[in-house]
């Protein structure tokens, strides 16, 4: 089962030296979730060779426009492309205040369904869930409100070892319920243990997505134990005073928080525009936590 996440943009605020704002495409089990579309993230899907009209999830972390600004391009196109099939936003209300002003006022009616989940800030909670993922909130703390989003895969069936079934030539009808974890007695009085026939499936893995924010306690039990931790590094740590006017987290403690809450990987991203090689962000992180690497534009990593 797939479980990988491509990033479309990693820059904050402005696009700058090749840096697109952010947009990331996750990929569960060919199923694709946008988190987040900055603008030009349209560009950065056909370059990187993903298909938009494949997208039917959309999470907007909060409504500063390098998370937004490229949404209303993107479902004008789908529009524009024949798309029939609903499309599912989850984002905070106010956005579509936004896209209802922009459609009534371009005279667009959007030919497919939008279906819209107005999200919290005020405490983590489920938002979706379905035979694949189930998303979760995550409430930082930016200068308006804003959430990350916790992608949790569930538990797969068990495989069956389908060589040892065929070799005895158990009839197909019965994988279902043994893949399911069930002990059968069949017609004949062959009793099929299940453990003898299937293997258990991989634990299911979480992917935690945190946006804009300040270094914040009250969030890290949200993304305790992630198998990958995206979290915003937006200023190397020589600028602490800028990141907490702001409302922006650095290298050094995205870092420090990745060791505080047990995830296994760490991914960096949302770097400012004043830093044209991104090498020093990188090793500030390394400091703190080993296992870290950049948010790079086009690259696939496997959660």
């Amino acid at each position: 089962m797939k479980f990988e996440v491509t990033i479309l943009g990693s820059s904050s605020a402005t696009p700058v030296y090749n840096r697109n704002p952010t947009a990331q495409l996750l990929n569960c089990n060919e199923k694709f979730y946008l988190i987040d579309c900055g603008e030009g993230t349209q560009q950065q899907l056909i370059k990187y060779g993903f298909k938009a009209s494949k997208i039917d999830f959309v999470f907007i972390s909060h409504l500063h426009g390098d998370h937004y600004f490229g949404l209303i391009g993107l479902l004008s196109s789908l529009h524009l492309n024949g798309r029939v099939k609903p499309i599912k936003i989850f984002a905070p209300a106010a956005l579509m205040e936004i896209l209802t002003l922009q459609f009534k006022h371009s005279e667009t009616i959007i030919r497919y369904p939008i279906e819209f989940v107005a999200i919290s800030a005020d405490s983590p909670a489920q938002i979706f869930e379905n035979n694949d993922v189930i998303v979760e909130t995550i409430v930082l703390n930016h200068r308006i409100p804003c959430t990350g989003f916790r992608f949790r895969q569930k538990k797969r069936l068990r495989r069956l070892i389908v060589e040892k079934l065929e070799q005895e030539q158990i009839p197909i009808e019965y994988y279902p319920m043994l893949k399911r974890g069930v002990d059968l007695t069949l017609p004949n009085g062959q009793v099929l243990m299940n453990i003898d026939y299937t293997l258990d499936s991989d634990e299911p893995k979480s992917y935690c997505y945190c946006s804009d924010t300040l270094f914040d306690e009250r969030y890290f039990e949200s993304i305790r134990d992630c198998d990958t931790l995206y979290h915003e590094a937006t200023f190397l740590h020589e600028m602490l005073d800028r990141a907490n006017q702001t409302h922006h987290t650095t290298a050094l403690q995205a870092a420090e928080i990745a060791n505080i809450v047990n995830a296994k990987k760490l991914l960096i991203g949302h770097f400012s525009s004043r830093y044209k090689t991104l090498q020093p962000l990188l090793e500030e992180a390394l400091s703190k936590f080993e296992n870290t690497e950049l948010a790079i534009e086009g690259v696939t990593y496997q959660i």
